[in-house]
């Protein structure tokens, strides 16, 4: 979906009061904007259709997010191309995930591979987030208990992994990366997830 037809906060919009929430991960989806201007910035291609989804695309077309509002469950889905000795890989996050989390996953998109070897777990522990070993499974959840982060281990030794969160009322969000997905941007997206920064939203969207 176009820019312009997207209600949310921005100039020629009736100011509204907004204020800070945490945690985070209970948010609320917020401003897609938050997302897409950013890569629109970094020289991404908007192929969404008119009345449909947002789709966006990298300059080197190998790798593509789009966020669908329309279907049910709907949310994110980012997808890249195999390229080399990278596999293609997935990502599918619900809709009522933040944005800023969104953001720490495609912001990563856009910049050069870290030398590093990256650890998704090291963010979280640095968060005193609890963690905890299950056999070929290890856990992590956040300290008040909302979000988590699993990493499990199909039959063939395949990674799985699956994060979320899930207010005392059952509502929330999940998220899902296929086994090839790169390891760096499962790394960005658990140091978004993990972060104790509130976000902000208008009242009446968290």
């Amino acid at each position: 979906m176009r820019n312009t037809q997207w209600h949310g906060w921005g100039s020629g919009e009736q100011a509204e009061q907004h204020y800070l929430v945490e945690p985070r991960a209970l948010a609320g989806g917020g401003d897609i904007r938050h997302v897409s201007e950013f890569l629109r910035a970094s020289g991404w291609r908007d192929k969404s259709k008119n009345g449909g989804p947002l789709v966006l695309e990298r300059p080197d077309r190998a790798v593509w997010i789009s966020y669908d509002p329309f279907t049910q469950p709907g949310g994110w889905a980012i997808r890249g191309a195999a390229q080399g000795h990278q596999a293609e890989w997935w990502a599918v996050i619900g809709r009522q995930a933040p944005v800023e989390i969104i953001a720490g996953l495609t912001d990563a998109l856009t910049r050069p591979r870290s030398a590093h070897a990256p650890n998704v777990w090291a963010p979280l522990e640095g968060h005193r987030w609890h963690t905890r070993l299950e056999g070929r499974h290890y856990a992590a959840t956040s300290p008040d208990g909302s979000a988590w982060m699993h990493f499990r281990q199909d039959g063939d030794g395949n990674p799985l992994w699956w994060s979320g969160a899930r207010d005392e009322h059952g509502n929330g969000w999940t998220a899902q990366f296929a086994p090839s997905t790169p390891m760096h941007l499962v790394q960005a997206f658990s140091t978004a997830l993990a972060s104790p920064e509130p976000v902000m939203r208008p009242r009446g969207r968290v």
